[in-house]
């Protein structure tokens, strides 16, 4: 640091502590929600005006697999994510629509609550989400209907998570106002990894090695 910018410094500390001294006028311009999020394309299959491509790309850039089909193919599109997975033992949330949770081989419902063993021996969870947030590839769980309690989400080895177009929003400040803060939430960017000192990327130590996203092009019914 230069005397000058330490001069500048001290001389604005003395300013700010003066007794009277002005307000001083701090300029927040964070972007807010409703706005759109400052994004460029960067490949032809991604568009700023397309959140679900956009959602899909930035998953994608994660090494999450994504799906895309209508909520009628939601059954079909679940089992043949499962089957890719080698996933027969799947946990099933409370309030899982019933046409998906048909579409699992072995359901293990939560309800009443699965034990740590059972949840141990799961090979995969389901889960609707409060919000899938394009900008950042993020997928927001409140822990409502369809998406059960966090620990179904950290425990199997795979998430199969599936997105409706009406749940995708822009960028973060429009997520954080479509969900109630008095909640517990998970925010989930990709499959769990970390890495080590020597940057060697290790996949599943914190939660699922896998995760799966069917974004529905329409509500599901």
């Amino acid at each position: 640091m230069s005397w000058t910018a330490r001069a500048e410094i001290l001389e604005r500390l003395r300013t700010a502590r003066a007794v009277d001294a002005a307000p001083v006028t701090v300029p927040r311009e964070y972007r807010g929600p409703g706005a759109p999020p400052p994004l460029e394309p960067t490949s032809g299959d991604r568009e700023p005006g397309d959140l679900s491509r956009l959602l899909a790309g930035r998953l994608a850039d994660y090494g999450a697999v994504v799906r895309h089909g209508r909520a009628a193919d939601a059954p079909a599109l679940i089992a043949r994510s499962l089957r890719a997975c080698a996933a027969r033992r799947v946990v099933v949330p409370p309030g899982t629509p019933a046409a998906w949770a048909a579409a699992v081989p072995e359901p293990l419902p939560d309800q009443p609550r699965l034990d740590v063993t059972d949840l141990a021996a799961a090979d995969a969870v389901i889960t609707t989400v409060a919000v899938a947030i394009a900008q950042t590839g993020t997928l927001v769980l409140d822990h409502g209907p369809g998406q059960g309690r966090r620990e179904l989400t950290l425990v199997p080895d795979v998430h199969l998570a599936l997105v409706t177009r009406e749940r995708i929003v822009a960028g973060v400040p429009d997520a954080v106002a479509a969900v109630d803060p008095r909640v517990p939430l998970t925010w989930i960017s990709g499959p769990s990894a970390t890495s080590d000192i020597e940057l060697d990327r290790v996949q599943g130590v914190h939660g699922p090695r896998r995760l799966v996203v069917i974004l529905l092009d329409d509500p599901a019914s």
